[in-house]
C-alpha cells in the first residue's frame, strides 16, 4: 500500500516526466470509476506535483494566451492500495486508468495516467489538504515533532504505540511496513502505552557541553522514535520503489524492511482488524539445543537397494520395517498393500482366535474325550 515516501516518490516522478511536456486538451475520466469529474479543459497547460503525507497535489496550470481562459485548478489524490502514476502512449493505455491527461502536439500524444486497480483511491477538487491530518514525517519534521509531543494528553496515545502510530492526525505518512520497521529497530513492544513510550522523549535532553558535529552524530546513531518516523521514510525514498517509475526497482522491504523479513517475529490481528508487526517471540531455540525430529523409517520393497536416509545421509536401522513381498503377502494371507505393523496386529488376532478355538489338552497332553 502506497504511504508517505511513495506518495513522495510519485510526486517527483510527475515533476521529472512531465516538467518539460505541454498538455491539452479536457481532462478524462474512465466509466467506472466512482470519483468526481474533473471540469478541466484547455489548449494548453502544464502538469505540476507536491506530496504531504498520504496525499498528493496535482495542480493543472495554463499557460498565457491558452484558450478557452481557465483558472489553475488543483486535484488532492489519496492512493488508497494500488494508486500510481504512469506516462503511456495515448493509443496503448494501461489497464484500469481511471485519470487520463493528454498531451498537447507536436510529437507523439502521451498521455499522464491515474492508475488504481482496486479503485480504493480517490481525488478531490479544490486542493484543499484533508483537514485533521498532521503535519509531513518526511517533509516537516520539526512541525512534526513538536505536534506530537504537544499533545500527549490526546486519547489517541492512550492506546498501544503500534495503533498510535497509523493515526494520521499525528503520524501523517506512517504506514504498517513503517511503523513495524520502526518499532524493530528501537526494540519498542508493539502492545507498549504510545503516552508511556513517548513521554520518556521530552526529558530527552543532549549535553551542552557537546558541540554540534557530536549533536548531529549522537542523534544519528541513536535515534528517537519520532527520529525514526523521519528517517526511515527518508531511506525508502533513497531506495526508491515500484510506485515511482524510472526509480531504483528494488523493492522498499528489501531495504528497510528487516522487520518483516525477521523470523524470529510474528505477526498479530489486532481488534482492529490491522494486522499488527512485529511481535516479541520466545527467545528462539539454538542450534544445540534443538532436538532431532523423529521420523519413521521408509518402507521399501523387498529386495531393493537400500538407499541412503532422507535427511544427513543416514542409513536405515538393521530391521528396519519392511514390505512383505507379494509371496509373503499371500502365504501369510494379509491383503495387498498391507503394512508391517498392521500384519503383525492381523497375526496376534487369528494367533488369540486359534488358540480359543482348540480343545484344552490333559496333563499327558492327549485331548479329552
Amino acid at each position: 500500500m502506497p504511504e508517505g515516501p511513495e506518495l513522495h516518490l510519485a510526486s517527483h516522478f510527475v515533476n521529472e516526466a512531465c516538467g518539460a511536456l505541454v498538455f491539452g486538451g479536457r481532462v478524462e475520466k474512465s466509466a467506472v470509476s466512482r470519483n468526481p469529474e474533473v471540469p478541466f479543459e484547455s489548449s494548453a497547460y502544464r502538469i505540476s506535483a507536491l506530496a504531504r503525507g498520504k496525499e498528493l497535489r496535482l495542480w493543472l496550470r495554463p499557460l498565457p494566451g491558452a484558450g478557452p481562459c481557465r483558472e489553475p485548478l488543483a486535484l488532492v489524490f489519496r492512493f488508497g492500495m494500488t494508486g500510481s502514476f504512469q506516462l503511456a502512449p495515448g493509443d496503448a493505455l494501461p489497464r484500469h486508468a481511471h485519470l487520463r491527461f493528454y498531451t498537447a502536439g507536436p510529437g507523439p500524444r502521451l498521455a499522464l495516467c491515474f492508475v488504481d486497480v482496486r479503485r480504493f483511491g480517490h481525488w478531490e477538487l479544490g486542493g484543499e489538504w484533508q483537514p485533521g491530518r498532521g503535519p509531513c514525517v518526511l517533509r516537516q519534521y520539526e512541525q512534526f515533532r513538536e505536534h506530537v509531543l504537544r499533545n500527549l494528553a490526546d486519547k489517541t496515545f492512550d492506546r498501544p504505540i503500534c495503533e498510535a502510530l497509523l493515526d494520521q492526525r499525528f503520524f501523517n505518512g506512517i504506514g504498517n511496513y513503517l511503523r513495524a520497521e520502526i518499532l524493530f529497530r528501537l526494540r519498542i513492544p508493539p502492545f507498549e502505552k504510545a503516552r508511556t513510550v513517548l513521554q520518556a522523549l521530552q526529558q530527552r535532553r543532549l549535553s551542552p557541553t557537546l558541540t554540534l558535529s557530536q549533536k548531529i552524530r549522537a542523534k544519528l546513531q541513536n535515534p528517537d522514535l519520532l527520529e525514526l518516523c523521519h528517517l526511515v521514510p527518508k531511506e525508502v525514498v533513497q531506495l526508491g520503489g515500484p510506485w515511482a517509475p524510472g526509480a531504483q526497482s528494488t523493492s522498499v522491504l528489501q531495504g528497510p524492511g528487516r522487520a518483516r523479513g525477521d523470523p524470529g517475529r510474528h505477526s498479530r490481528v489486532r481488534w482492529t482488524g490491522r494486522r499488527t508487526l512485529p511481535l516479541p517471540l520466545r527467545p528462539r531455540p539454538r542450534p544445540g539445543n534443538q532436538e532431532p525430529k523423529r521420523t519413521l523409517p521408509r518402507l521399501r520393497p523387498s529386495g531393493a537397494p537400500e538407499e541412503a536416509g532422507r535427511r544427513g545421509g543416514r542409513q536405515p536401522q538393521v530391521g528396519a520395517l519392511q514390505q512383505p513381498s507379494g509371496e509373503g503377502r499371500r502365504a501369510s494371507g494379509a491383503p495387498r498393500g498391507g503394512s508391517e505393523p498392521f500384519l503383525s496386529f492381523l497375526q496376534a488376532c487369528r494367533a488369540r482366535k486359534l488358540k480359543a478355538d482348540s480343545p484344552p489338552l490333559d496333563p499327558e497332553g492327549a485331548p479329552t474325550p
